[in-house]
């Protein structure tokens, strides 16, 4: 048990104060909720009959044997995925539309069930806005949960007092990139299944199947065929050096990482990834949708043009992308349109720069973002399918390749065999 001293007020406007021993925070914030008072400031957690110097040095004793890596991945909070937190702003959206003033409903959250955003997040956020704290500088306080777009629109919610709505096209938003990130991660599901697959039946065969028909073969003293003899001595390269394998595979993978973690080398790997011949494509539509959706929304909530690239520029995960956005923010500053400047830039397609150029002309530069958007995710769920398309074929015939080698090698040894039993 922990002691916490607490303020809390009561329906009347009343400050009230106190002390509770329960386990924790979260405990003590309920428990003052069930006594009808709104609590303002939780503090303490002393431990109770116990000795907390002894306690302290055990715990940090213990925390001090991991490594700093190890205790840094365990102690980490974990970032909603975007299903989750669209669920949970569409929940905040509606009970705030049912006429719920805004404390009232982030209380009402803590006891919905948001998978993926514990109900610490809305206990803390309803507490701040008790204190005085404006909604987007609640959610500032939790970055590990709300981005910086997230809180940047609802910043412009709260100044156009359009919150609401502001929540519902965020929900939207964030329920789009989910649909989008599904559909990759789907297209990619079977080919990777089809390989693993496949990789596992030549590694069978190979460690356990094939020194069993060898053991036949060498007891026949015949002369085995040339495939046969390939596949024996690899068999045998791999038996004896699998350890050498397993060590290469490891410094290369260290070797990239370390490339990749370089500036140049990102740079170059995101180049690849743009260029590849038809993996390049679906990276492509996915950057050019994910911009303009992003650009669009930030700019359709009322967030001004450089703010709304800046945020844009940090979600944009490829470089090459990034010092376009860069770029463009610079030439906005100095007065230019975006369009212009996006075109130098010579990465995004033509399409987008010409309706761009409209939505400037027709003054509805986000109402052309979303154009681009729903243009490119379409695109995109046509990409995907084209290149599932490819790789299914591609894979089966590698495989069939691999598998039928393993059967024709086994069985012409079995068919010398015969025809020297035979001849004999």
């Amino acid at each position: 048990m922990a002691q916490f001293t607490y303020k809390a007020r009561k329906r009347s406007g009343e400050l009230v104060q106190g002390m509770l021993e329960v386990n924790d925070r979260s405990t003590a914030l309920l428990q003052i909720e069930r006594m009808g008072l709104f609590p303002i400031m939780v503090d303490g957690g002393r431990a109770v009959g116990l000795s907390p110097g002894r306690n302290a040095d055990r715990s940090a004793a213990s925390s001090n044997l991991m490594p700093a890596a190890v205790r840094g991945f365990f102690q980490r909070k974990r970032r909603p995925k975007l299903r989750e937190l669209a669920t949970f702003t569409q929940q905040l959206a509606n009970l705030l539309n049912s006429g719920m003033p805004l404390t009232v409903a982030l209380n009402s959250m803590t006891h919905l069930e948001s998978k993926g955003i514990p109900s610490e997040v809305s206990r803390q956020l309803k507490q701040d806005v008790m204190e005085g704290k404006s909604l987007s500088d609640a959610m500032a306080r939790q970055n590990h949960v709300f981005s910086d777009m997230y809180i940047n629109m609802i910043r412009a919610g709260e100044q156009s007092g359009a919150l609401v709505d502001v929540l519902r096209r965020l929900a939207d938003h964030y329920e789009r990139f989910a649909e989008v990130q599904s559909k990759f991660t789907s297209a990619m599901v079977y080919p990777a299944f089809v390989a693993t697959v496949g990789v596992v039946i030549i590694v069978f065969f190979m460690a356990y199947m094939l020194p069993k028909f060898m053991s036949i073969f060498d007891g026949m003293q015949v002369a085995l065929p040339w495939s046969t003899l390939m596949l024996k001595h690899t068999s045998e390269w791999f038996a004896a050096y699998w350890w050498a394998l397993v060590l290469v595979a490891i410094a290369a993978g260290v070797l990239f990482s370390r490339f990749k973690a370089s500036p140049a080398g990102r740079r170059k790997v995101d180049q690849w990834k743009m260029a590849l011949p038809v993996f390049g494509r679906v990276v492509r539509l996915n950057l050019f949708g994910q911009f303009a959706r992003t650009l669009s929304t930030l700019l359709r909530n009322g967030v001004p043009v450089l703010t709304a690239l800046k945020i844009t520029e940090e979600i944009v995960p490829n470089v090459i992308v990034k010092e376009a956005i860069a770029q463009t923010r610079e030439d906005v500053t100095d007065g230019k349109t975006i369009a212009q400047p996006l075109a130098r830039a010579g990465i995004f397609p033509q399409l987008m720069i010409d309706l761009l150029k409209i939505g400037e002309e027709t003054g509805d530069v986000p109402g052309a973002l979303g154009n681009l958007a729903d243009t490119y995710e379409g695109e995109l769920t046509l990409a995907l399918r084209v290149m599932t398309n490819l790789i299914e074929p591609v894979l089966i015939v590698v495989m069939a390749i691999g598998v039928g080698f393993l059967l024709f090698s086994v069985l012409s040894a079995m068919f010398a065999i015969t025809s020297t039993i035979g001849r004999s």
